[in-house]
């Protein structure tokens, strides 16, 4: 067979087209790797930075309730000048410190006595002691001595596990963070750790608060000297603190070191800053008991967070294996969007070359019509995703701000109107026979604080329900039961699996979801019966409510001015969810919503029957 020189030409040209085609195509599939790697890394350094910040909040909650129940303690010293110890002993029985607040080891009263009133201080510690014992040894200040000025731990619970230091002399172990405490009236914090509750295997740190007499001014520093009474402490061990904090992250292999790196800069008490101390190293072991700090590199992720305790800066560092946070299946994705990006660039070649070959000008026309329709649909898709983002910010905003009002009132209104309800009951108890009208007005002071406090909690329960913080279904069941209770409707709750684990932004929007639907039950349906249906299915979250109330026309919630259930859809298209909704005039409605569950393989879920029929129907009778 002979070949023209055109053949030749033309196989010429078709060699040198696929070697282009190949070259382009390695290096299309070569960028999908890099992206497509970089992603990965991303998307696991941005579930780190959540799990630090996670563990971050968690430490400083731990650290505020800590501080809450020394400013609860001291406010019971100040509020009852004649505190006696079986009084204090049932107060710190009843905070149940080992469940609620295992950290804290012991909370004692030190009494600053100079050694002119030494004497009468002894008598009266012992008379009252022989009085009403409640578990206190014989009295004797430890170590004995003559000095100018006494710092007696005077009152300390758990008697029964710190009996040894009653009547123990602080003063000499060289803090001068109480003085300064003292002149001030702020909570100090120790930098050294506390040699009686420490040990071997454990850091012990201390708060104290100073006390100041009621019959005395304490305006000026001067005047503080001359009330101060003595300071209230709570010691507790920073293992304990730090105690389940690694037990409840997602991944296994995590390093977490805390460390005091010093006073906090903009701290009101002057004093020079310590050298940094690790008070805590998950890596530690009884042969390495300081090993070397992780440092960053290409195969770790680490990050430093600062706590804040009292005026001590503390440092958290959290260390974690990049292969720790990735799936089974991230290892593969990089290699299939290389093959991806191969397969489809060869074949976006081979297109072009074969549409190369037809008429220029129709080509051109085609390129001109596919790119204005391309640029249509994408500022279309560029509005509607802003629209939604905007949609989105702005609940979380509103969100944000619920939230931080109702923490504001129950910490600032919630903790005054509790000292006041305090100091009330201790009325109440002091009037008793002697002062019957005086104790009948003291009853219906405690009662007028108690519906104070009601208030209050519902107010902060409208803004944003603490029963958020306890998981999806307790937020469901109580709102439920709220409901119900309410409105007299029979309510009914399904749920199928007990502790559904989702983040913080999902179970809200679900519970806002649930609470409008049940709003506009109340308000439209004038139904007798609700059914909510909450279950976990191939990765998903599945809610229908439904009612046997009067229904509406399908097409209802589209009308002018109706906003109830275009927010439910619009809150589940933000999660990725799907919404459905079905309802007849006079046969109830039922509205459906599916969410998936963050890393989580899902499988798609149809609403058009996702609830069983023998648990929910159409209409319910």
């Amino acid at each position: 067979m002979r070949f023209l020189p055109a053949d030749i030409k033309v196989f010429t040209m078709g060699k040198v087209a696929f070697g282009i085609g190949f070259l382009l195509s390695s290096a299309v599939g070569l960028l999908f790797f890099v992206a497509t790697a970089n992603t990965i890394e991303k998307d696991a350094k941005a579930r780190f930075n959540t799990m630090a910040r996670s563990v971050q909040n968690m430490i400083n909650e731990r650290v505020k309730s800590y501080n809450d129940v020394l400013r609860g303690s001291a406010s019971l010293f100040q509020a009852t000048p004649n505190l006696t110890r079986k009084q204090f002993h049932l107060y710190v029985q009843g905070l149940s410190l080992e469940k609620e607040f295992p950290g804290i080891d012991a909370i004692n009263f030190v009494r600053t006595v100079t050694e002119v009133e030494l004497p009468a201080f002894e008598a009266k510690v012992r008379q009252e002691i022989a009085a009403e014992p409640s578990g206190y040894p014989p009295f004797q200040i430890i170590p004995p001595g003559r000095r100018a000025v006494y710092d007696v731990i005077t009152y300390i619970e758990p008697i029964e596990r710190w009996s040894s230091r009653f009547g123990v002399d602080i003063s000499g172990n060289g803090d001068q963070g109480r003085a300064k405490a003292r002149d001030s009236r702020e909570l100090s914090a120790s930098g050294l750790p506390v040699s009686f509750l420490s040990g071997p295997t454990r850091t012990a740190l201390s708060m104290r608060l100073p006390i100041y007499r009621n019959d005395m001014p304490a305006s000026t520093v001067a005047e503080r000297r001359t009330a101060y009474l003595g300071s209230v402490g709570v010691g507790f061990t920073v293992q304990k603190l730090l105690q389940g904090v690694l037990g409840q992250m997602p991944v296994r292999g995590a390093r977490l070191a805390l460390t005091d790196v010093g006073r906090r800069p903009n701290s009101s008490q002057p004093g020079a800053s310590s050298s940094p101390r690790v008070l805590f190293d998950s890596s530690a072991t009884a042969t390495m008991p300081s090993p070397s700090p992780a440092r960053p590199d290409s195969m770790t992720f680490v990050t430093t967070l600062p706590i804040y305790y009292t005026t001590r800066l503390w440092e958290f560092r959290l260390s974690i294996r990049k292969s720790s946070l990735y799936t089974g299946f991230d290892a593969y994705v990089p290699w299939l969007a290389m093959l991806a990006g191969f397969v489809s660039m060869m074949l976006l070649f081979i297109l072009f070359q074969t549409l190369s070959s037809s008429s220029r000008t129709a080509v051109a026309l085609a390129k001109s019509m596919t790119k204005e329709l391309r640029d249509s649909e994408a500022k279309l898709q560029r509005s509607n995703d802003s629209l939604r983002r905007l949609g989105a910010h702005a609940d979380k905003i509103k969100e944000a701000e619920r939230k931080r009002i109702a923490r504001e009132i129950h910490d600032d209104l919630g903790q005054n109107l509790l000292a006041l309800r305090i100091e009330a009951d201790m009325l109440l108890l002091r009037t008793g026979d002697r002062h019957p009208r005086l104790h009948m007005r003291a009853r219906a002071t405690v009662s007028q604080i108690d519906a104070t406090i009601k208030s209050v909690r519902q107010i902060i329960n409208d803004l944003r329900p603490s029963v958020l913080d306890l998981g999806l279904n307790a937020a469901v069941d109580w709102q439920i039961a709220e409901f119900g209770r309410r409105t007299g409707i029979n309510c009914d709750v399904v749920e199928t699996h007990q502790d559904i684990q989702v983040s913080e932004h999902c179970a809200t929007a679900l519970f806002r979801i649930l609470q409008e639907s049940l709003s506009n039950i109340l308000r439209h349906a004038h139904a007798t019966r609700v059914q909510v249906v909450l279950r976990v299915e191939r990765g998903w979250i599945l809610m229908s409510v439904g009612d046997n109330g009067v229904g509406f026309h399908p097409k209802g919630h589209y009308k002018l001015g109706s906003f109830g259930l275009i927010g439910i859809e619009e809150r589940v298209n933000i999660l990725g969810g799907t919404f459905d909704m079905h309802s007849e005039p006079g046969s109830g409605t039922i509205i459906r919503v599916a969410v998936p569950i963050p890393d989580v393989l899902q499988h798609p879920i149809p609403l058009s029957n996702p609830i069983n029929e023998r648990e929910q129907g159409t209409a319910l009778v």
